[in-house]
């Protein structure tokens, strides 16, 4: 298996950022990595070894990006404002850095996207923000309301960074359009998941704006850890 190391200053967080990428052809699927976790984890855990069979028929393309987390919404000794704040520039790192440099090694015109656990919740809401640039959105087991980080404080910024409450007042027809048409948005947990209420949350505000998508809830005492979310890897990829 092609598996290529990339490290490089990042302008919009003013600081060395590593990803791993893995295979040479087939659709580019971006990999967001769990709470506070490392571009290395999805290797680590086994995921990539999951998807190797797809990675090295030259079917898909696995990039892994590093984390900002302690420094945005971890990083209690911070304001909330500048844990929003640290937490848009990484978005910006992904959009402006990460994105071009997954379309040089690919001919597809949109990208895959996904995460578990709070790497769902990274997935979900670039994708609901992005959606020109996503074609195909697996969450697994994602929580996605980030008052918990906030400790009551609110802004502009923290508002379209929750997807429960954007996608509630979503009345934009150019977001709408694209959630309807072309996008594969798939939510997936197990049946004994802490992050199953926010995926049933989430499901019955898609389910109010029309939206299309997948509620895959795991049964067989599923729960919120790796050896589930290698199966839904296999599955969803």
């Amino acid at each position: 298996m092609q598996r290529e190391y990339h490290k490089w200053f990042s302008p919009a967080l003013a600081r060395d950022m590593e990803l791993l990428a893995y295979g040479h052809s087939g659709m580019p699927l971006l990999v967001f990595p769990s709470s506070m976790g490392r571009f290395f984890e999805y290797e680590d855990r086994d995921m990539i070894g999951n998807l190797s069979p797809r990675i090295e028929s030259g079917e898909l393309q696995v990039f892994c990006v590093d984390s900002v987390d302690r420094e945005s919404w971890y990083n209690r000794h911070a304001h909330p404002r500048d844990r929003i704040q640290r937490h848009q520039q990484y978005e910006n790192y992904v959009l402006w850095e990460v994105l071009p440099l997954m379309r040089s090694r690919s001919s597809y015109s949109s990208i895959g996207v996904t995460g578990c656990s709070f790497g769902g919740y990274h997935a979900v809401n670039f994708t609901l923000r992005h959606p020109d640039h996503v074609s195909t959105c697996v969450g697994m087991s994602g929580a996605f309301d980030i008052h918990r980080f906030l400790h009551g404080y609110w802004d502009d910024n923290a508002y379209f960074h929750c997807p429960p409450d954007y996608l509630s007042n979503m009345d934009d027809e150019w977001y709408l359009s694209r959630y309807r048409n072309g996008l594969r948005l798939i939510l997936a947990a197990g049946e004994h998941d802490i992050c199953l209420g926010e995926n049933r949350r989430l499901s019955a505000i898609l389910n109010r704006k029309g939206i299309p998508h997948w509620l895959d809830v795991w049964g067989d005492q599923a729960r919120h850890d790796w050896p589930l979310w290698q199966q839904m890897a296999r599955k969803f990829f």
